[in-house]
C-alpha cells in the first residue's frame, strides 16, 4: 500500500485520516474542503490507520477484518448466551442423580422429560458446555477479543505516544471546544500553563506551542477489560480439562474404605458413620418449628458423614498401598471437607441398604421343616457358587440388586444398589447334576415348577447406610478471580477517569488558538479551561456541537 504524505512533510501509513504529525485531515494526498471541512473531527483512535480497514486483499487480511468487527464479536457473544440458556432447560448429563433409575442419558432424558427431553439429548445439549462446537464458539469469542484489541490498541498507542503540541489550524478549528484570541501576552500564556500544571496536567511544549494532557491511562480501560475477559475465557476452556477441574460422585457405605475417583489410587476414604438427624416437635428448643413440623411431618435437620481420608504410600511399585490417615472430619451440608486442594461435599444418602443376606435350605416332612444348611450372600460382591458341608451346591444364577418387573413382565434391576434384592438360585443336591430353581426376594419365595423337594428361605440380613459424596477440585478458580479483578480494574479505569487534552498554539501575528478534546465528561474539561483562563484576556472556548444543534433548531 502506498503511504500518504501530508503538506507538513510527514509520511503517514495508507488509511490514515488525520496526519500523525500535524493532525490535518487527509484523504489520499488532498485536504478535505467544502462541507466536509466544517464537520467536527472524529477523534476515535486519533484518525490512525487500522489494519482491518487498510489491508483487505489476502485471505489473512479478510480473516483479520472479519474478527476485528465489533458486530461480529457481539453476535458471537449473543450466540454463546443463547446456547448457554438452551443448556439450562434440562440438567446436564453430569447432574443426572446418581440414584436415578436409569443414568443412561439416551434413556434418562426421554423418560424424565418426554419428547422435549429426547430432542434435548439428540441435539447434544446434554453435554453442551464440554461439546466441541461450544468450545469453538468460546474460542472464537476470545479470538475476536484479541484481534479487536490489537487492531485498535496498537495504532492508538502509537498515536498517543507521538503527540505533538503544534497542530494544523484545520485540526484545532474542527475540535468540539475551540476559540481564537487575536492578541495575548507571554505572561498570560505562562499563567495558563502554571494553572494547568496545578490541575495535574502534563505539559509538552514545542516552539511556544503547548499540549496539556491528563488521564491518558483511562483510554486503556477497554483493553484492560479485554485482557480480563480473555483470561476468563481461557479459564473456562481449561476448566474442561482434568488438570484444572474434576467433579466426581462416590457412594461410601458405613464401615467401607474405598478409593476416591480421579486420584489414581492416591487417596482413600473410609465412612465411619452416617448420621441423619430430624427436628423433634416435642423439643422445646425447636419450639419455633413446631407448627411447621405438625403440618409437614418429619424434617431433616442434619445430614452428616464422619469420614477418614487416607493417603496411599507404595514403597514398591505394584505393592499393596499403605494407608496413612491425613484427615478425619465430619462432612455436613454446606460444610465440605477440604484437603490438599480437594473438596468433599455431602450430596446424597441411602438409608437401610442391604449389605448381606443369609439363606437356609430346608425340606418339609410331615409339615415339619428339616433345615439342611445355610449360606450368606455378600450383596456388594456376591459369589457365584456356594458349597455346603453336607454336599449341597447352590449356584447364584441371577441377581437383581433393585428388583422390579419391566413393561414386559421381565425381572430387571432399577439401579445397581441392593435396595430390593432378588435372586434366581439353582440348588444341586449332593451327588446330583440336576438343579432345582428357586426365586427369592423380599416377601417373595417362588417355586417356578412347584415340584421342588428342597426350599430356600431368608433367615437373616444385615443393613447399612450409604453416604453420597461429591468429590471435586477446581484449579481454574484463581484464573477466574484474576480475570474478574483485571476486568474490574479496566471498568474503574475507564469509568472514573477521562482523557483530557488542551492544545494552545501561538499564531504568527501574536494571536492564540485554543482547542480541547476529551473522551467523555465535556462539562469537566470546560470547567478546567474556565478556571485556568481566569484573570486573562484569552477567550473561553466555545462548544461548537451545541452551536450546531441550536442552529438546526
Amino acid at each position: 500500500m502506498s503511504k500518504v504524505k501530508c503538506e507538513c512533510g510527514h509520511v503517514n501509513p495508507f488509511g490514515t485520516v488525520l496526519c500523525e504529525s500535524c493532525g490535518k485531515p487527509v484523504a489520499g494526498n488532498q485536504h478535505i474542503d467544502g462541507n466536509e471541512g466544517k464537520k467536527l473531527l472524529n477523534m476515535r483512535y486519533e484518525g490512525t490507520a487500522r489494519r482491518s480497514q487498510t489491508y483487505t486483499k489476502s485471505f489473512v487480511d479478510r480473516i483479520w477484518s472479519f474478527f476485528s468487527s465489533v458486530k461480529v464479536g457481539v453476535w458471537l457473544i449473543i450466540l454463546a448466551l443463547i446456547a448457554s440458556m438452551l443448556g439450562t432447560i434440562f440438567p446436564q448429563q453430569m447432574y443426572i442423580p446418581p440414584d436415578a433409575p436409569n443414568r443412561n442419558p439416551a434413556v434418562f432424558y426421554e423418560e424424565q422429560y418426554g419428547i422435549l427431553g429426547l430432542i434435548f439429548y439428540q441435539l447434544g445439549f446434554h453435554n453442551l458446555y464440554s461439546s466441541w462446537w461450544y468450545m469453538i464458539l468460546i474460542a472464537l469469542i476470545g479470538v475476536s477479543l484479541v484481534i479487536c484489541s490489537l487492531d485498535r490498541f496498537v495504532p492508538l498507542f502509537k498515536a498517543l505516544r507521538n503527540q505533538k503540541p503544534k497542530k494544523h489550524k484545520s485540526f484545532l478549528s474542527r475540535q468540539r471546544l475551540y476559540s481564537e484570541t487575536e492578541k495575548v501576552t507571554d505572561s498570560e500564556v505562562e499563567s495558563v500553563k502554571n494553572k494547568l500544571r496545578q490541575r495535574c496536567y502534563k505539559i509538552a511544549e514545542e516552539n511556544g506551542h503547548i499540549l496539556a494532557e491528563k488521564g491518558r491511562f483511562s483510554r486503556w480501560g477497554p483493553y484492560v477489560n479485554h485482557i480480563g475477559l480473555i483470561i476468563i475465557l481461557l479459564a473456562a476452556i481449561l476448566r474442561f480439562t482434568p488438570i484444572f477441574y474434576m467433579d466426581e460422585y462416590v457412594w461410601v457405605r458405613e464401615g467401607e474404605t474405598t478409593v476416591l475417583p480421579g486420584t489414581d489410587g492416591e487417596y482413600y476414604i473410609k465412612n465411619k458413620d452416617f448420621i441423619l438427624e430430624t427436628y423433634d416437635e416435642n423439643d422445646e428448643s425447636d419450639e419455633r418449628f413446631k407448627e411447621a413440623l405438625e403440618q409437614v411431618g418429619t424434617v431433616v435437620s442434619n445430614y452428616q458423614s464422619d469420614v477418614i481420608i487416607y493417603k496411599a504410600a507404595r514403597p514398591i511399585p505394584g505393592a499393596e498401598p499403605k494407608l496413612e490417615p491425613i484427615a478425619e472430619e465430619s462432612i455436613q451440608m454446606n460444610q465440605p471437607l477440604e484437603f490438599e486442594g480437594y473438596k468433599l461435599f455431602q450430596s446424597g444418602y441411602q438409608l437401610n441398604e442391604f449389605s448381606s443376606m443369609t439363606f437356609k435350605i430346608y425340606k418339609t416332612n410331615d409339615s415339619k421343616e428339616e433345615e439342611l444348611g445355610a449360606f450368606t450372600v455378600d450383596l456388594m460382591e456376591p459369589e457365584s457358587e456356594f458349597i455346603l458341608d453336607n454336599g449341597f451346591r447352590i449356584v447364584l444364577d441371577k441377581y437383581y440388586p433393585d428388583y422390579y418387573l419391566d413393561d414386559n413382565g421381565v425381572p430387571a434391576s432399577e439401579t445397581n444398589f441392593p435396595r430390593n434384592p432378588a435372586f434366581v438360585l439353582l440348588v444341586y443336591p449332593p451327588e446330583s447334576d440336576t438343579a432345582e430353581v428357586s426365586f427369592l426376594g423380599i416377601g417373595k419365595n417362588i417355586d417356578p415348577t412347584e415340584e421342588n423337594e428342597y426350599k430356600l428361605g431368608i433367615i437373616d440380613f444385615e443393613m447399612h447406610d450409604v453416604s453420597g459424596l461429591a468429590f471435586r477440585y477446581d484449579r481454574s478458580l484463581p484464573f477466574f478471580g484474576l480475570g474478574a479483578a483485571i476486568f474490574m480494574v479496566g471498568v474503574i479505569q475507564g469509568m472514573y477517569w477521562q482523557h483530557r487534552r488542551i492544545w494552545i498554539n501561538r499564531t504568527k501575528d501574536g494571536g492564540l488558538l485554543m482547542a480541547a478534546h476529551t473522551n467523555k465528561n465535556w462539562f469537566g474539561i470546560k470547567k478546567d479551561i474556565e478556571t485556568v483562563l481566569e484573570n486573562t484576556d484569552i477567550k473561553m472556548v466555545v462548544d461548537q456541537q451545541e452551536l450546531d444543534e441550536k442552529e438546526k433548531h
